[in-house]
């Protein structure tokens, strides 16, 4: 991997952190979302970080899915 290489997929790393905070923020902080429309941010999330980095849904699922799922428990009281 070159160095273009290696910056280019930090870069895409970033970007991704970013629009997952940014998803769990939202749906944290946004007393009107439903758990539908924040079910929907998730999924949706998921298909863009699954563009982003393809092939790496081991990877989402071991690193975003407990986060989202520990969120969603939280914010709307699931079992």
């Amino acid at each position: 991997m070159t160095v273009a290489e290696r910056a280019e997929e930090q870069k895409l790393i970033r970007r991704l952190q970013f629009m997952m905070n940014l998803v769990l923020q939202t749906i944290a902080q946004d007393g009107s979302l439903t758990i539908d429309e924040a079910a929907q941010m998730i999924a949706d999330s998921r298909k863009a970080a699954l563009a982003m980095f393809p092939g790496k849904e081991l990877a989402y699922d071991l690193i975003w899915r407990p986060r989202f799922q520990r969120l969603m428990r939280e914010r709307f009281r699931i079992m």
